[in-house]
C-alpha cells in the first residue's frame, strides 16, 4: 500500500527535476523490523521511486553491522544521505509530517540543486577546524522544526568538520531523555551547548563557536 498520496508523489518528482547528481538513500533496519522501521522504510523507497537520480539502498542494523559501524549509525529507523561522498547527514526515525520537507531539500542539497547559506555562513563554516556533531530534536507536527534540521544539513554539506542529525524525539524517548528535550525544535552541539526553539544560521555558528570554545580549568590546576 503506497504511503505517499499522487499529489505529493507529483510534487516530489518536480522537486527532483533539478537533481543533478545521485543521491542515495542508505537505509538501515532490521530483519525483524521494529515499530517504526518498516514504514520509515516503506515510505523512502516511495520517494526513491520518484526519480532516477535516488536510490534506495536497504541495510541490516544487526547483520550488517560493520556497515552500521562505518556510517556511525547507532539506532534505527534510519537513513543516511548520500551524494557523491558521504556527507555526514542522518535522519532517525520517520521523516513523516513537516520533516518530509526536510527530506526532499537534503535530497535536493545533496542532488546538486544549490546552497541556501549566504556567502558569509559558507566561509565560516567552510573555515572550520574542529569537529562539530549537530543533533536536531524535532516532531512531524512540529513546523518550526524543518528549519532547523535544514541549517544542519547545509552545514555538513559545506564543511567536512560538521555531521548533522535529524531526531524524531517521539521514537527515541531515551534520547529526548538525554538531552532534556522539552520543547522542539532543540539544537544540541557537540553534547555540551543548546539552542531552543527555531534556529538561524547565525546563532547556530554563535553556539558552534560556544562548543569549541576552549573550556576553564578546574580550580587549583595549574
Amino acid at each position: 500500500m503506497a504511503l505517499l498520496p499522487d499529489e505529493i508523489k507529483a510534487q516530489v518528482r518536480e522537486a527532483f527535476a533539478e537533481l543533478k547528481n545521485p543521491v542515495r538513500l542508505v537505509i538501515f533496519t532490521q530483519t525483524l523490523e521494529c515499530a517504526f522501521c518498516q514504514q520509515n522504510r516503506e515510505l523512502l523507497e516511495e520517494v526513491a521511486e520518484q526519480s532516477d537520480q535516488v536510490t534506495a539502498e536497504v541495510y541490516d542494523f544487526v547483520i550488517d553491522a560493520e556497515k552500521a559501524v562505518e556510517m556511525g549509525v547507532d539506532k534505527i529507523p534510519a537513513v543516511a544521505i548520500v551524494g557523491d561522498e558521504d556527507y555526514g547527514i542522518r535522519f532517525y526515525g520517520i521523516p513523516a509530517g513537516y520533516e518530509f520537507t526536510s527530506l526532499v531539500h537534503v535530497i535536493r542539497l545533496v542532488g546538486g540543486a544549490g546552497s541556501q547559506l549566504d556567502e558569509g555562513t559558507l566561509a565560516q563554516v567552510q573555515a572550520l577546524t574542529e569537529p562539530v556533531h549537530i543533533q536536531v530534536f524535532v516532531t512531524p507536527t512540529c513546523p518550526y522544526c524543518p528549519q532547523s534540521v535544514v541549517i544542519g544539513y547545509e552545514m555538513a554539506y559545506a564543511s567536512p568538520m560538521v555531521r548533522a542529525d535529524g531526531i524524531e524525539s517521539t521514537e527515541f524517548p531515551h534520547l529526548a531523555v538525554k538531552y532534556q528535550v522539552a520543547g522542539v525544535p532543540r539544537t544540541v552541539i557537540n553534547e555540551t551547548v543548546s539552542l531552543e526553539g527555531a534556529a538561524t544560521p547565525d546563532r547556530v555558528l554563535e553556539k558552534i563557536a560556544e562548543a569549541l570554545a576552549p573550556q576553564p580549568e578546574p580550580e587549583g590546576v595549574t
